[in-house]
């Protein structure tokens, strides 16, 4: 028995829950990310939707005088009538023969003047059959040969056919140089004419006389199908003048369903100038009404308003493009139409603006207005950000660099930083484009640069914390690239400072109205949040191995972190009180010279003592973490005794919570190994429950029951009898290791083939070795192993 009680003690020196940092196996990794190491979760920014569309927000930086309006008066005395005169197109020549009964030839001043049009419908039906009737008839005249006609004389050729009706008339007119291949523009001309007193003229009589909204509306519908119809939309049709005039005089007419109709139109016949810039503040003023999303989904004016964005100048007409720009953010607040817009390739569209505008030098006239057209544009990229397609298209067309340059150029202009950065915020929650704004270097600086130049505004602040917090939890680069960069940790300090003196003097003023009898807010506040997010950030960077050494030799850092415990709590602010204590939890893994963590370790552990005893589980587990960090310094172990806090550690063990059990086995592990605080496992009844622990979990987190093995062992390693060290949990214990250690049994065929593979993992490298021993050691010091009964796996 004593041979082998030596042979079992040889090298039996104690275990720590966590030792000095060295080259780790990947088990052993995977082991502290769950044990030590974290990286925090926090909700994106809140951002409230505005009560009112406006062309800015009511948080806009700019000033009333500064920006264009949102609200402006509209009449038809607006728009001008000299910008509305068609392209010249080709003109006829003038006969010289003065034809008998129709004459085809006009002064260069005169304008072809057709009979009055049939008004009754019927009329215009007969086309068909006069054509026919014309063509017999003609065909029956005694036209002159080629051969007959001299060639200087061809021009004054006059033709003479009896016609009946004005649509004889009409087709006539239309076939009266037909077949030249000169004069085809002479022809559409004439097409045209004929189509505009056929079709477009009753219509706009109509409009002229219509005073009922609903008609007027039936009308505008008929004439925009008649003017596509006849290919008379956009700058060529002649008559164009007169048709806008028409149109501009309803304007005066208080109906938005009635100009919506009109702007759409007077869109699509390519206005410009004034008249463009008018038809689009028409339009932003119909959009700028939430009521009337059901009507412009139905309308297509965003096909419209898209068209104006393709095809205008921007430096040219950059009032207008800001009025249309507007008027499509307005619509990217409905669900319907951001989708219909991220269809209709808007997002290229917008980030092509973008990037013309980027073009645009700060020393340039149009580089402030351009600014405006900004606004709109991000913000509208910020809403179509929220849907797939839309991400991939701006993954797709480099978003990234385009608006890190916009960024950079407009750090002055705080509504276009702040656009932008909620787009990255939205954003950065998804892991290809935070890798892709991880990737652009620029962008580090570009945050810490708007950081230090708006601390104090709160939208804005915590959403870069909150892009920075993203770019920092799953990648190592982005923590190394972020930390080398000038003044990053001190920019943090400085931020935390700020922000924890916001929340003290918000607490103060709480506490001064009696807020003490009354409920605490659910939510955290403005300041509370921007430090939840500051503190993600910091636990976040504190994952890399020399990075966390720095941090947690940063005595300021530290002290932050501390005074959050010291006067928060649990019920002021949860996750900011959790937040805190993990962190400290990352900063405590390290042990590094001058370690701040270590200097205040004993103030620490009373600050945690204070989480412990809260109502919040999630609080007792991270307080529970931190002490098994902690508990390697003896001075730690000492207070734990002294203040009976193993005592609560075994009770958690009854928590039957796998998580709660690991956290406080850690601590209980570390204090084991002092010889003299080894009683306490059995006086408590912490055996028993350790025992019920391996049982209860062991087959499922062979991480924990390594971790219940490791203090099995350090209890007993002055063992000389197994009864009066494990009592009557000896021989349960016994057949539970022999259990465990049966490869067959537990990595059976009931797992599949990659959870069996990963589960052999742990069993071989965490827990067999130490559970082998556990058990020899046992076995030398026991005599006989009865039968008992283990409740299967």
């Amino acid at each position: 028995m004593q041979a082998s009680k030596n042979k079992t003690t040889k090298n039996a020196e104690p275990f720590y829950r966590l030792s000095v940092p060295k080259q780790k196996t990947s088990s052993e990794i995977i082991n502290e990310a769950r044990n030590a190491l974290r990286t925090l979760r926090t909700q994106r920014p809140f951002t409230p939707a505005e009560d009112q569309r406006k062309l800015f927000g009511s948080g806009s930086s700019r000033a009333p005088q500064n920006r264009p309006p949102s609200v402006f008066s509209l009449h038809a005395s607006s728009f001008d009538l000299a910008e509305s005169r068609p392209v010249s197109g080709v003109r006829l020549s003038p006969l010289d023969h003065k034809p008998i009964l129709v004459t085809f030839a006009k002064d260069e001043d005169s304008s072809i003047s057709l009979p009055k049009p049939p008004a009754d419908a019927p009329e215009v039906r007969k086309v068909s059959s006069a054509r026919a009737r014309l063509l017999r008839r003609t065909s029956q005249v005694n036209f002159l040969s080629a051969k007959m006609i001299p060639p200087d004389q061809s021009k004054n050729l006059c033709i003479c056919v009896e016609v009946e009706t004005f649509t004889e008339y009409a087709l006539l007119f239309c076939m009266y140089f037909e077949g030249s291949e000169d004069e085809t523009r002479i022809n559409e001309l004439e097409e045209e004419e004929i189509f505009w007193h056929v079709k477009i003229l009753p219509i706009l009589h109509e409009l002229e006389k219509e005073d009922n909204v609903e008609n007027l509306c039936l009308a505008c519908t008929k004439l925009y199908q008649a003017l596509n119809e006849g290919n008379m939309l956009g700058k060529r049709f002649k008559r164009r003048s007169v048709l806008l005039k028409t149109l501009y005089k309803l304007v005066d007419v208080d109906s938005d369903p009635l100009c919506l109709k009109l702007a759409k139109i007077i869109l699509a016949m390519k206005v410009d100038g004034k008249n463009l810039l008018h038809v689009c503040k028409l339009a932003f003023k119909i959009c700028r009404n939430e009521k009337n999303d059901y009507i412009i989904q139905n309308d297509r004016l965003l096909d419209c308003l898209l068209e104006v964005l393709r095809t205008e100048d921007l430096q040219k007409n950059n009032e207008a493009l800001l009025y249309c720009m507007g008027a499509i953010k307005f619509m990217s607040g409905n669900a319907v139409l951001l989708n219909e817009m991220a269809n209709k390739g808007a997002v290229e569209m917008f980030l092509q603006l973008v990037k013309q505008i980027n073009n645009i030098k700060e020393n340039d006239t149009h580089f402030s207005n351009l600014g405006h057209l900004l606004v709109q544009l991000t913000a509208s990229l910020r809403n179509l950000a929220d849907l797939p397609p839309a991400r991939r298209q701006l993954l797709c067309n480099g978003a990234v660099s385009e608006l890190c340059v916009a960024l950079e150029q407009r750090m002055n202009d705080k509504d276009v930083c702040t656009y932008i950065v909620r787009i990255f915020s939205k954003l950065s929650s998804y892991n290809d484009f935070c890798g892709a704004l991880a990737d652009c270097s620029r962008c580090y600086i570009l945050f810490l640069a708007l950081l230090n130049k708006h601390q104090n505004q709160q939208d804005l602040v915590i959403r870069i914390i909150f892009i920075l917090g993203n770019l920092t939890a799953k990648n190592n680069q982005a923590r190394e690239q972020f930390f080398k960069e000038k003044g990053s940790v001190n920019t943090l300090i400085s931020l935390f400072q700020t922000y924890r003196e916001l929340d003290l003097n918000a607490q103060k003023c709480y506490h001064e109205r009696g807020g003490e009898e009354k409920s605490h807010p659910k939510h955290p506040s403005e300041a509370e949040d921007v430090l939840i997010k500051l503190i993600r950030v910091l636990a976040n960077l504190s994952i890399h191995p020399s990075i966390g050494a720095a941090l947690a030799a940063a005595h300021r850092v530290v002290e932050l972190l501390v005074t959050v415990l010291e006067y928060k709590s649990v019920d002021d602010c949860e996750e900011l009180v959790i937040s805190a204590a993990t962190t400290i939890n990352n900063l405590s893994y390290y042990e590094v010279k001058s370690s701040a963590v270590q200097d205040k370790k004993l103030h620490i552990a009373e600050m945690l003592l204070k989480l412990l005893m809260s109502n919040s589980m999630d609080g007792v587990v991270e307080a529970v973490r931190v002490f098994g960090n902690l508990s390697r310094y003896h001075e730690i172990c000492d207070f734990i005794i002294q203040k009976k806090i193993h005592k609560f550690m075994i009770a958690l063990l009854d928590a039957k919570n796998q998580d709660v059990c690991f956290s406080a086995c850690g601590v209980l592990l570390n204090l084991t190994v002092d010889k003299n605080k080894r009683t306490f496992l059995m006086e408590e009844g912490g055996i028993g429950k350790l025992v019920d622990c391996l049982q209860d979990f062991g087959p499922a987190d062979w991480q924990l029951a390594c971790l219940i093995c490791k203090t099995l062992w350090n209890y007993s390693e002055d063992i000389t009898s197994a009864a009066s060290y494990f009592g009557e949990d000896t021989d349960t214990l016994l057949v539970l290791l022999t259990s465990l250690l049966d490869e067959e049994l537990v990595l059976g065929y009931s797992l599949n083939r990659d959870s069996r593979d990963y589960h052999r993992l742990y069993w071989e490298r965490e827990f067999k070795p130490v559970a082998e021993k556990l058990l020899d050691r046992i076995e030398s010091h026991h005599s006989f192993l009865p039968t008992v009964t283990i409740t299967p796996f």
